[in-house]
């Protein structure tokens, strides 16, 4: 059974639109964490343009599920990582003009700065997941940096209709039985909704699906534990 990872940054998202205190994703998190979220996920973005450092390190003294840090493999951001020392870390590309994660990881290309991090990543304990696209030289590549897992980029998917949503569904499953083959534990996300996912959570192999944008969106409306139960139904298939 699939595990469900809840994305709070929009959360702070909101929280950060008026620099107010509330509302408080760590708050956030206690709500998912009852609601049946199997993991809390934010990304410390160099621009802090929501999550802020004081919210990792107060996760990580109250969060009871796995936190995972999604983050850029630079030195300031890899730093605090070590010293916060999450249970995971999702190392993910990132550009200041994004609105939100564009892509996956082009791991073959910049391997050996992404071989480092997840080094320097590894010697405090953090498990280390790699944010890739449905490519088998990525997972070829993510498997030589030494990673435990890798997460495998859904955005395509969830932005094709018709025959193309189900080529791109194809590559999804063929690329989870690959990086499976390898050994590597396989997670999904980005784009995933509460009417998209389903196909994709019938997919065989993939261990946790990480979602934030659809929760939070819908959250307005029913509430965060109504929206994190209900996908946690939806995955749990």
């Amino acid at each position: 059974m699939a595990k469900l990872g809840v994305n709070i940054d929009h959360v702070a998202t909101i929280r950060q639109a008026r620099l107010a205190n509330e509302p408080d994703p760590v708050w956030a998190a206690a709500v998912a964490q009852l609601a049946g979220a199997d993991c809390i996920t934010v990304h410390l973005r160099e621009d802090r343009r929501h999550i802020q450092d004081r919210d990792v390190r107060i996760l990580k003294d109250t969060v009871t599920v796995k936190l995972n840090l999604e983050m850029g493999a630079a030195g300031e951001i890899i730093a605090i990582a070590r010293e916060v020392a999450p249970a995971q870390a999702t190392l993910v590309p990132e550009r200041r003009q994004e609105l939100t994660t564009e892509g996956g990881l082009d791991v073959s290309g910049g391997f050996e700065k992404i071989h480092a991090a997840v080094k320097a990543l590894q010697e405090k304990g953090i498990i280390v997941s790699l944010f890739i696209d449905a490519d088998e030289r990525q997972i070829e590549a993510s498997k030589k940096t030494g990673a435990e897992a890798i997460e495998i980029h859904t955005g395509r998917y969830a932005e094709a209709k018709g025959a193309a949503a189900a080529a791109r569904l194809k590559e999804l499953a063929s690329s989870c039985k690959v990086a499976r083959e390898m050994g590597l534990v396989v997670h999904a996300g980005h784009g995933l909704t509460y009417t998209n996912v389903v196909p994709v959570a019938k997919i065989s192999g993939f261990e946790e699906f990480n979602i934030g944008h659809s929760i939070i969106a819908r959250a307005v409306f029913v509430g965060l534990e109504a929206a994190v139960r209900e996908m946690k139904r939806l995955i749990d298939i």
